[in-house]
């Protein structure tokens, strides 16, 4: 995937600004539709998509003792499947994340007991032989799984998405824009960042003023950082108060897309948005194209308060 440091852009002529800056913000989603389509079929994607299926969907209870016991926690993984899977070992000393794995095994037909349990209950089914019984959940076992932090060997795929360029100045700008756009901001130190691996998030309403809160995580990269802020910003414009699970990945779209159009127009190189969005889009990328009101009309709002702070 192509990647290039954009000059910043500026619409001077107040009689054609708005007209011109739809046309722009139209091209840029042409842009950004055509790199999404090559992000999703390059060899780096295909290869990230091949490990993120190796992790296994933990079950809420799992799920909850993985982070009573590890917080940090991002990828887990058993002993063996670390080494055969990702050619990764565990690092001498750690101690096992204790989870409950399921027992699939052979299971009576009638009293659903695995044929040990089976031999010795009150079930008196015997129409079939042990062997021949279909397999199903008799039970579950605690096993230990290791987060990826624990181990050492090959690094996994990763998709290089971070923005880059010269932001120092436009962070300032963006959080004095925030009260403007009805919200509140806070920049947390990454030794307080309590949100795992996301770089930023949309949060409760302030019990001050009653805004609507984003935080993201402080990082030594502004662009990045400024980007990862529009990101949020576009969230709370757009659906602070959508509360529907199914629209998450329609609402990543949208918010990515305004933060690729704004970091563009002050010249930052977001191009890594395409792999953010090819990971995130269940449909085809004309899903970018659907929401191009959106998309443009918060990207436009986003732009006007930055450009009335660098006059």
């Amino acid at each position: 995937m192509t990647s290039s440091t954009n000059p910043a852009v500026s619409f001077d002529d107040s009689d054609t600004r708005r007209d011109e800056m739809h046309r722009t913000i139209e091209r840029w989603i042409d842009d950004l539709t055509a790199l999404t389509d090559e992000a999703r079929a390059s060899q780096q994607f295909q290869d990230w998509l091949d490990v993120q299926s190796k992790f296994h969907d933990y079950s809420h209870r799992n799920t909850l003792l993985i982070t009573l016991q590890c917080p940090n926690a991002t990828k887990v993984a058993g002993y063996n499947t670390w080494r055969t899977e990702f050619d990764r070992h565990v690092q001498e000393g750690e101690n096992g994340i204790w989870i409950w794995a399921p027992i699939i095994t052979q299971q009576c037909p009638e009293c659903e007991n695995s044929p040990s349990y089976h031999e010795h209950s009150d079930c008196t089914y015997d129409e079939l032989p042990p062997e021949a019984w279909s397999k199903g959940l008799v039970g579950f076992r605690p096993t230990a799984v290791f987060d990826i932090s624990q181990t050492e060997g090959e690094p996994l795929p990763e998709l290089e998405t971070a923005a880059t360029g010269n932001a120092e100045d436009l962070v300032p700008v963006l959080q004095d824009a925030a009260g403007d756009l009805g919200m509140t901001v806070r920049i947390v130190d990454a030794d307080d960042w309590e949100h795992g691996e996301a770089k930023g998030v949309c949060k409760h309403r302030s019990l001050y003023d009653l805004q609507p809160v984003v935080e993201v995580k402080a990082r030594a990269n502004h662009a990045d950082l400024a980007v990862t802020l529009i990101h949020e910003y576009a969230h709370t414009l757009l659906h602070f108060d959508v509360d529907d699970d199914c629209e998450r990945s329609k609402r990543e779209v949208e918010a990515e897309a305004v933060a690729y159009i704004v970091g563009r127009y002050v010249g930052l190189d977001t191009s890594g948005s395409a792999f953010y969005l090819a990971a995130w889009q269940d449909d085809d990328s004309d899903a970018i194209h659907d929401r191009l009101g959106r998309i443009r009309r918060t990207a436009a709002k986003i732009i006007e308060e930055v450009e009335q702070r660098r006059e």
